[in-house]
């Protein structure tokens, strides 16, 4: 298993308002938000999503059209 190739990649959560697409900087933020009762947000609002960027994709082998 030691033979299998690694990828370097970066990984972003963003946290987001499901409903107003509003994005916070992380889930103390959205929590927060939910506790604040001059907002509508409950926890069924929560969006989490991962992006995941792949720094170079020369790792694996893979070679452009000349």
């Amino acid at each position: 298993m030691s033979d299998i190739p690694t990828i370097p990649a970066e990984a972003k959560e963003i946290i987001k308002h499901k409903r107003t697409g509003k994005v916070y900087v992380d889930k103390a933020a959205f929590d927060a938000d939910v506790a604040d009762p001059n907002t509508d947000t409950t926890q069924n609002d929560f969006r989490q999503d991962l992006e995941i960027t792949v720094t170079r994709a020369g790792a694996m082998g893979a070679k452009t059209k000349e």
